[in-house]
C-alpha cells in the first residue's frame, strides 16, 4: 500500500506543480491543510474519497488519472487488468471496465458494502449516467426522488442532478454505470 500511496502521491504533486499551484493554495481549493496534502503528495497518507474527487476536480482531471500507469492504447480490459480504486476505511471499490478515459464512455464497477453509501452527501456532475444493478438492492436519490432498483434493473439520469447511491440489501451492491463524459 505504500508504494502506491507514494505512486498517487507523486502524480498528484507533479501535476500540480504542472499547473503552477503552490501546495498552500492547492489545499485551500480543496479545504484542506498544507500538511495533510504534504502527507497525501509524500505518499504517507491516504486521501479519501471525497479529498481525491477533490483533487481530481481542481486539477481538471478524471479521478481514475492517478490509477493509471502506462499510455498504451488497449481495446480489451482484461479482468485481472482492471484499474482499482479502493480507499482504507470505505466500504466502496471501484473498477475501471473501460480501457482509458481518453474516450467519451467510461464504464465502471462499482462494490458498495451493506449500509454504505457512494458519498456522503448527493453530488452532481457534468454528463449523463446509466447504471445497472448486478446484485443486491439499491436505493438512489436524484434531486428530491427516491428509487429503489434490484437486480437486474437499470437506471438512466442526468448527472448533473445531485444524486446518492445506497446499498439497502442484505448483501454488498454491485453495479455497472456507464457515464458520459468521463468523470473518473
Amino acid at each position: 500500500m505504500i508504494a502506491e500511496n507514494e505512486r498517487l502521491g507523486n502524480k498528484i504533486r507533479k501535476l500540480r506543480i504542472s499547473k503552477g499551484i503552490s501546495l498552500s493554495t492547492f489545499a485551500r481549493k480543496i479545504n484542506k491543510t498544507p500538511s495533510y496534502l504534504s502527507q497525501i503528495e509524500r505518499g504517507i497518507s491516504s486521501p479519501s474519497i471525497m479529498t481525491l474527487r477533490a483533487i481530481a476536480k481542481n486539477l481538471n482531471v478524471p479521478m481514475f488519472y492517478f490509477l493509471i500507469d502506462d499510455t498504451k492504447q488497449n481495446v480489451i480490459v482484461r479482468k485481472n487488468e482492471r484499474k482499482v480504486l479502493k480507499f482504507p476505511k470505505s466500504h466502496l471499490t471501484y473498477e475501471l471496465l473501460s480501457p482509458d478515459m481518453s474516450h467519451r464512455i467510461q464504464m465502471i464497477r462499482t462494490r458498495i458494502g451493506i449500509g454504505a453509501s457512494s458519498c456522503n452527501k448527493p453530488l452532481s456532475h457534468e454528463g449523463e449516467e446509466c447504471t445497472l444493478v448486478v446484485a443486491g438492492k439499491m436505493e438512489i436519490k436524484i434531486g428530491d426522488e427516491t428509487f429503489i432498483l434490484e437486480e437486474g434493473d437499470t437506471i438512466y439520469y442526468i448527472a448533473s442532478i445531485p444524486h446518492k447511491i445506497t446499498n439497502i440489501g442484505k448483501e454488498d451492491l454491485i453495479i455497472i454505470s456507464a457515464t458520459i463524459p468521463t468523470i473518473f
